[in-house]
């Protein structure tokens, strides 16, 4: 009787061994073999805060997919030196609209070979264990026909949105790249609206990005309507100072004047970009929604000591702020990567990811012209320079007050214009002044050449509120003018009116 006990004790260890073995093999076969098209079920989607703390630092991988002179595919090792480079994800901007890669006829299909060739770089770039944006880039006939070309963009988003739903919460939408022209913020509330009503069709859970009008940095911030949706993150473009950032760049009108413009990282010029996102960070708190910094960088016209330390700040001070952010670019005109020598650009690379903030520059401040309008309007003058426009000045308590009854349509329409402003090239200057109004919206401060071209020395956007606030920049000059005109241009930013005073020229000595 032993044996036959013995028999079925043996057969039953056997068993057993062999469902363990079975199982050990089935969770291997899985483990060693990743999909990312289907990691990890979609109903364990991340928050929109969660997500944009995994975004972290990254990069955007520019002039492949959205480049309409030469556009390439992407090289998957480029994803393994951009992971191996401490980058956490990467921005892949996509150029859906040229005819070879969709058809302007209704059902406004997307080529399948140009699906299949983005599919390839996402899967790179989760293999190498980054989050991915993709989004829709230059868009240019949209921009120039909203109306007429709305159903494309929507038909585009639902294809894409369709072919792309099963993958990971590690994958994200930017819904448009830079909304400009005559798809101005109005128009650009109910695009982007309707736009995401498409994709949650598909992708209920799935983080997408939401950019601003005119040209995605913070000037139409106030303009912008904000949908009732828990999985959204706001993505902001910055390029300030302008006349550094682009120094010399060959798509910039009138900007090889702007050479030699440098970044010295004063206490002054790290105040002039903290304020320029003082509407953002209240907007974030005040919406509860994570920001993105989809797009910041100098090009490689600018001395290389100015642009590590540009980039050094700005990196140390965004994710100070909370901010995810991603550097323009990888591997061109401000590129990180050098794809001639296959070698990283060291001192700008570790500006981005290692390198820690660095104390500001000292400077003392001169004090060169002051607003004085205590009696008069000190020389200013208000000018509409376009039919549409319609504006007054009044001086009161010491202070310009512009009434705006018709806004016009560019920010040039309605100008306060100061001239007799000297600079001299070489040195570097602080602008600075107070302003308020009944609400928020925008406007422009710049120096200029006081005819025509009217080429600028300098230029910056803000935004602006009911709360009275100090807002200034700094700038390099780039050539010497002894009446330079100090311009606010108030155009085509509603009709609220403006408070200005306390306007500031000085001079940065080192």
């Amino acid at each position: 009787m032993w044996h036959i006990v013995y028999l079925y004790y043996m057969k039953a260890v056997n068993l057993l061994l062999s469902l363990s073995f079975t199982i050990l093999l089935a969770g291997c076969k899985k483990k060693n073999t990743p999909d990312p098209a289907a990691e990890p079920d979609r109903s364990s989607f991340a928050s929109a805060s969660v997500i944009n703390q995994r975004l972290g630092r990254g990069i955007n991988l520019g002039d492949t997919y959205e480049a309409s002179w030469a556009p390439r595919e992407a090289d998957p090792a480029d994803f393994q030196r951009i992971a191996a480079s401490g980058f956490k994800h990467v921005r892949i901007p996509v150029r859906w609209e040229l005819p070879t890669r969709s058809s302007y006829a209704a059902p406004y299909i997307i080529q399948p070979a140009f699906l299949q060739s983005v599919k390839k770089a996402v899967d790179a770039a989760l293999k190498n264990k980054l989050h991915v944006i993709i989004n829709m880039h230059h868009h240019d006939s949209l921009f120039k026909n909203p109306d007429g070309l709305k159903p494309m963009f929507l038909a585009q988003w639902k294809q894409i949105a369709s072919y792309f739903k099963q993958y990971s919460d590690s994958l994200l939408f930017e819904v448009l790249n830079e909304p400009h022209d005559q798809l101005d913020a109005d128009k650009w509330n109910l695009f982007f609206a309707d736009a995401l009503t498409e994709i949650r069709k598909t992708n209920p859970k799935r983080t997408v990005l939401l950019g601003v009008a005119e040209w995605g940095g913070v000037s139409a911030l106030n303009k912008l309507v904000i949908p009732s949706d828990t999985h959204l993150i706001l993505t902001i473009h910055y390029y300030n100072p302008f006349t550094f950032t682009h120094q010399g760049a060959e798509w910039v009108s009138g900007s090889n004047p702007w050479l030699g413009t440098k970044w010295r990282d004063t206490e002054y010029e790290r105040q002039a970009v903290m304020n320029d996102f003082q509407a953002v960070i209240q907007l974030k708190q005040d919406k509860n929604i994570p920001i993105h910094i989809g797009e910041f960088g100098a090009y490689s016209k600018a001395d290389i000591d100015s642009r590590v330390k540009w980039s050094r700040f700005l990196s140390r001070w965004f994710e100070q702020e909370g901010f995810s952010w991603a550097y323009w670019e990888f591997n061109s005109g401000f590129g990180v990567y050098d794809p001639v020598t296959g070698q990283f650009r060291t001192s700008l690379l570790n500006a981005l990811t290692t390198d820690p903030m660095a104390t500001a520059a000292p400077v003392t401040l001169v004090d060169l012209y002051s607003s004085n309008f205590s009696s008069s309007a000190d020389g200013w003058n208000l000018y509409n320079n376009d039919a549409s426009a319609a504006s007054s000045l009044n001086i009161v308590s010491n202070k310009a007050q512009i009434t705006i009854t018709n806004p016009g349509s560019q920010n040039w329409h309605i100008q306060l214009i100061r001239p007799g402003i000297a600079i001299q090239s070489g040195k570097t200057y602080r602008v600075s002044f107070n302003a308020y109004s009944t609400g928020n919206r925008g406007l422009a401060a710049s120096l200029m050449l006081n005819s025509a071209p009217w080429s600028l020395y300098s230029y910056a956007d803000f935004s602006i509120s009911t709360i009275d606030k100090s807002y200034n920049y700094v700038f390099t000059a780039t050539a010497s003018d002894p009446g330079a005109a100090f311009v606010f241009s108030l155009g085509n930013s509603g009709v609220l009116p403006v408070n200005l005073y306390n306007i500031r020229f000085q001079e940065l000595q080192y």
